[in-house]
């Protein structure tokens, strides 16, 4: 039973660039999976995958020739079923025994041993039974490679099937895959496994480079050598993600002699990767004139249509220069770099003209055209919707004491960029080129900063607030899509949600969090409150345009999408701790750091332990719980001690907490341990007695709201 590394190639047609790289890793860790299920591959087995624009292959180390022989043990019966009172066999278990091809061993019984199979009898877990013990044999590479390799295709993540003749049909035959595909390569060392898939030959035969291979076809000698041969005879780097480090480091030193760099975007890089079998990269150059043009339309133009690499200064600015990665490498390559100059300069001509046309027209003057732009069918048109964000945003404005004014004029203004040439070209350019247009026409340059922020989603833990009415414009235009979209029922659901509403909700949840903390520096508390804020975003709307418990379910969906965010951060427990209560969602993080930072503390295990025993009296009492206990009515010195201690400790932890300090607040708790301890070693609650009874509960009941204003601290309870 030898083991040899095995190589499999399809070679096919040019793939679809953008799916290339998940079907090059799916491709090889299917076959891989395949041949391990049927016994051909060792878990230890090393994978390696090829993905180039007309290949997909992979190769595995120690593939075996014949997989190991496997014993199979198949329950037929219970004892009791099987035998009769003498011990014989019953005519139950002769049929049993026939489903499975071996009665001749039932009439063997109780010495049921026939070469390797036999019939024997062991507990199942419940009773004893009898079973058949048998060997198969293990599967040869042919077989079991054709039907892995037929599992590994039918897995593929293919964006678009293809239909095309059978290559070894008569003509009426078709096959169904991604492009058609040309030859097989499955070697397993230096033997051809003769497979056969979507109607090919297994051989050894493979194409290199179209125009710069050396030999054609290429033969591939053994499966250690396909990646040496291909860049060797077939100029063909075969691993993508060995061609992709090599277009970064071709980028790299293009740029380097020009004190430049290149615009970093990974899924640009994944795409020209799967576009360029032997990439090459050159420099190219265009008119300075065109550099009028904001540059977010030039990198937009030149990345999207025709996958180049803009070259930026050490400021971010956008050059005149940019590199192309060719496919080919000339001995004189300015006929490659001037035939891309040639088709680069009509592109950038093309977002000149819209940027100039644009500019005639003010925003202001486009407002009236977005009643005609549906919205949604059930919502009405993008002038509607702006006229419900608008609302919103003077509201929110007022609370948050931004200039209420320029707010509205913001909101008026953002969607006017959708009836621009160049956002109708370039989508991605919403809300960017609406702050460069509103700059030239006047307006106020924060109105124009917010309009340009509207759809910014990435904003890290250090940004701060340096302009009110972007806050204020994307909590409205986040809040109307929120309260719209869910009124009408398009909740997300599993992996769909096609209106980005978690992302919107994140989004609000960011903006509470950064104008809290502008509320923070002047010690004051946010005035913003999220169920006030959706109650006014449902009251916008139409009466009967929206359906449902909006209100309710809209907030504990925001809650939801915060503590998942939060949860990898602070851990399970002390989110759930702080989320117990909903607290203001500004307030969140701060208190989930208080939180950890108690966790730390010697004293905080027992009194979790004690806060969720209060808690589990205290939901059990019969009738109102008093809200202060009588110090007259204590028996017992511990209830004395304990009530002397809270009210020591509760004022300064409610002090602590008053000013935000939740940390500190927390801290103050760990003086009760000693306390809560005694109190519970040595009174009983529950006494006869029910005037001692609810003096004792009422006790209870101080220490848990002294305890519990930061968080639910028995959610840190083992």
């Amino acid at each position: 039973m030898s083991k040899q590394n095995l190589l499999v190639e399809l070679f096919i047609e040019e793939l679809p660039p953008k799916a290339l790289k998940k079907l090059g890793e799916s491709f090889a860790s299917h076959l891989y999976e395949g041949l391990k299920s049927r016994g051909l591959a060792g878990t230890d087995g090393k994978v390696t995958s090829f993905a180039s624009p007309r290949r997909l292959a992979v190769h595995i180390c120690n593939v075996f020739t014949t997989a190991p022989d496997q014993e199979i043990k198949k329950k037929l019966m219970p004892v009791s079923i099987a035998l009769d009172a003498d011990g014989k066999p019953t005519e139950a278990f002769r049929k049993s025994a026939a489903k499975v091809g071996r009665a001749d061993l039932v009439e063997l019984w109780p010495n049921a041993v026939d070469g390797p199979d036999q019939l024997y009898v062991a507990n199942d877990g419940k009773a004893d039974a009898i079973f058949l013990r048998s060997m198969a044999k293990g599967t040869s590479l042919l077989v079991g490679l054709e039907g892995a390799l037929e599992d590994a295709l039918g897995k593929l993540p293919i964006p678009k099937v293809m239909t095309y003749p059978n290559p070894s049909g008569d003509g009426w035959e078709t096959v169904n895959f991604v492009r058609p595909a040309h030859s097989l390569i499955a070697l397993h060392g230096t033997d051809i496994v003769p497979v056969s898939v979507l109607g090919l030959q297994a051989g050894r035969d493979t194409q290199g480079h179209r125009f710069e291979a050396r030999v054609s076809p290429v033969v591939i000698q053994s499966a250690d050598s396909y990646a040496s041969q291909l860049k060797d005879e077939g100029a063909v780097i075969a691993s993508f993600a060995e061609r992709r480090a090599e277009i970064v480091r071709q980028l790299q030193a293009a740029a380097a002699p020009l004190d430049l760099k290149p615009i970093e975007d990974d899924a640009l890089l994944d795409e020209v990767a799967a576009l360029v079998e032997r990439p090459n990269v050159l420099v190219g150059q265009f008119e300075e004139a065109f550099l009028e043009v904001p540059q977010e339309c030039l990198i937009l133009t030149m990345k999207a249509n025709q996958k180049y690499f803009p070259l930026l200064d050490s400021a971010g600015k956008l050059t005149n220069r940019f590199l192309i990665v060719s496919n080919i490498s000339p001995a004189d390559a300015s006929a490659v770099i001037q035939g891309n100059e040639r088709v680069v300069r009509p592109r950038l001509a093309d977002a000149k003209f819209f940027f100039d046309q644009d500019r005639k027209k003010t925003m202001g003057s486009r407002v009236p055209g977005l009643a005609k732009v549906v919205y949604h069918n059930k919502l009405g048109s993008q002038g509607d919707r702006v006229e419900r964000v608008r609302a919103i945003a003077r509201w929110v404005a007022g609370k948050v004491g931004a200039d209420a004014g320029l707010a509205d004029r913001a909101v008026e203004l953002a969607k006017a960029d959708l009836l621009t040439d160049m956002v109708g070209e370039f989508p991605e350019l919403q809300g960017i080129m609406g702050g460069y247009y509103a700059r030239h026409d006047g307006e106020d340059e924060r109105v124009a900063q917010a309009i340009a922020d509207q759809y910014l989603v990435r904003r890290d833990e250090t940004e701060e607030v340096s302009n009110l009415i972007s806050e204020v414009l994307q909590i409205a235009d986040r809040m109307e899509t929120l309260v719209g979209i869910w009124g009408i029922g398009l909740k997300p659901t599993g992996d769909k949600d096609p209106f980005a509403l978690r992302r919107h909700a994140l989004s609000v949840i960011k903006s509470f969090q950064l104008l809290g903390a502008v509320f923070a520096l002047d010690k004051a508390e946010l005035p913003l409150n999220l169920e006030e804020l959706i109650a006014f975003s449902l009251s916008v709307f139409p009466a009967g345009m929206l359906d449902g418990n909006v209100a309710e379910e809209l907030k504990l969906f925001i809650y939801e999408r915060n503590a998942n965010q939060l949860t990898p951060v602070f851990g399970a427990e002390a989110v759930a701790a702080v989320f117990s209560n909903l607290p203001p969602l500004h307030d969140i993080a701060k208190r989930l750091r208080a939180v950890r930072e108690f966790a730390l503390l010697p004293e905080s295990p027992s009194l979790a332990a004690a806060n969720k025993r209060v808690g589990n009296i205290l939901k059990k009492a019969d009738g109102e719980v008093g809200g202060t206990a009588d110090p007259a009515r204590f028996v017992e010195a511990a209830e004395s001690e304990l009530f002397a201690a809270i009210g020591l400790i509760a004022p300064q932890a409610d002090a602590a907490f008053a000013a935000g300090d939740y940390t500190t607040s927390l801290q103050k708790l760990a003086a009760l341990k000693t306390p809560v301890d005694a109190f519970f070693d040595q009174v009983m609650v529950n006494a006869d007695d029910p005037a001692l009874k609810a003096n004792r509960l009422a006790l209870l009941n101080q220490l848990h709201r002294t305890m519990n204003r930061v968080a639910d601290l028995s959610r840190l309870a083992a």
